[in-house]
């Protein structure tokens, strides 16, 4: 398998996140919990292979965490999530941060399995989330995999091990 590398995105690498998003998820625009990210302004990490764009990771850190707030693999089950889920933890990590977490909705199976086999932890589910994040985007589908109705946000964290900082 052709190598992937992570590393931090750059204003020239914009055009670029843009894009991605946009097939993504239909635009920048990405809901969670109540609040509405353009996650093209977001901090990111770029996964590039073969110097062309492989995934991208859109985060935002509040107090003692680091949210992931959008994932996108341009080639599923390459190991272009995990390289860059890997590599937000190490950020975190190195940021002394308490946990890792994102928010996922009920119908993204292969999300819960991807993120539970990767020490993830479900810890909350928010009942009609997403019925509300309609509210901030329209665009969110009724139905998503499987054919199941999308109506709940699961949120999902790992504990990240406490380091002395050294200044």
């Amino acid at each position: 398998m052709d190598q992937v590398v992570i590393r931090p995105a750059t204003d020239v690498d914009h055009p670029r996140i843009v894009d991605l998003l946009s097939r993504s998820w239909g635009s920048t625009t990405v809901v969670a919990h109540g609040v509405k990210y353009d996650a093209s302004t977001l901090p990111a990490l770029l996964a590039v292979r073969r110097g062309r764009l492989a995934g991208l990771l859109t985060y935002t850190i509040g107090g003692d965490a680091f949210e992931v707030v959008s994932i996108d693999a341009v080639v599923e089950r390459a190991g272009v999530g995990t390289a860059l889920l890997e590599a937000a933890v190490e950020r975190a990590e190195a940021a002394g941060l308490a946990r890792l977490w994102l928010v996922t909705t009920n119908d993204n199976l292969d999300a819960l399995r991807f993120y539970q086999r990767r020490g993830m932890r479900l810890v909350q589910i928010n009942r009609g989330a997403v019925d509300e994040s309609r509210k901030l985007k329209p665009r969110i589908p009724l139905t998503g995999e499987f054919g199941i109705e999308i109506h709940d946000e699961i949120m999902l964290e790992m504990r990240l091990p406490r380091r002395e900082s050294h200044h």
